[in-house]
């Protein structure tokens, strides 16, 4: 194996690891999630976001990596924002939190991997229709949200770190 597989593995076990101690592959606190009672899940997300925005675009200035977005395509944006909204409201589970809570020993994840790995045979099953149809709606091109909102990429980070932080707190004092 070479070191970039390492890395990720590595990787993806302290990212397990922090699923696990931040509690969010508990089903209770999906279903809270999606009932908008329970905000851990969220909490988590938005800092796994706000840390990899950094990261990344630290490593892009200092030459670690070569950013290349992928073209912002409305329907593949709405077909997969759909699909992931409904297997999670219907599995409690997201893909992450599906295989972290398979590592805890929570068997009925598994159909929700089951269910994942289904999607996407059937997803390449049907790909050149989607080509022709969902996947042929609005392409904005290779564009991130800095391009898209007309702002410095940094701008975006300073201000997403921001709201997120009041976000955070209005959380807090909500008791979510």
């Amino acid at each position: 194996m070479n070191t970039e597989l390492w890395l990720g593995l590595a990787t993806g076990v302290l990212f397990g690891l922090l699923l696990q101690k931040g509690r969010v592959l508990r089903f209770e606190k999906q279903l809270g999630a999606l009932l908008l009672k329970d905000m851990t899940i969220f909490k988590f997300m938005l800092s796994a976001i706000l840390v990899g925005m950094l990261g990344i675009n630290l490593l892009a200035e200092f030459g670690g990596v070569a950013l290349s977005h992928k073209p912002m395509n409305l329907g593949a944006i709405l077909l997969g924002g759909t699909l992931f909204g409904g297997g999670w409201a219907l599995m409690g589970y997201c893909p992450g939190t599906a295989v972290g809570a398979l590592g805890e020993g929570r068997w009925h994840a598994l159909f929700a991997i089951l269910g994942m790995l289904l999607g996407a045979a059937l997803y390449a099953e049907l790909y050149p229709l989607l080509l022709t149809s969902v996947l042929a709606w609005q392409d904005f091109g290779k564009i991130g949200w800095a391009q898209t909102l007309g702002i410095p990429t940094w701008l975006l980070i300073l201000l997403f770190a921001v709201g997120i932080l009041q976000l955070f707190r209005w959380f807090e004092r909500k008791g979510l």
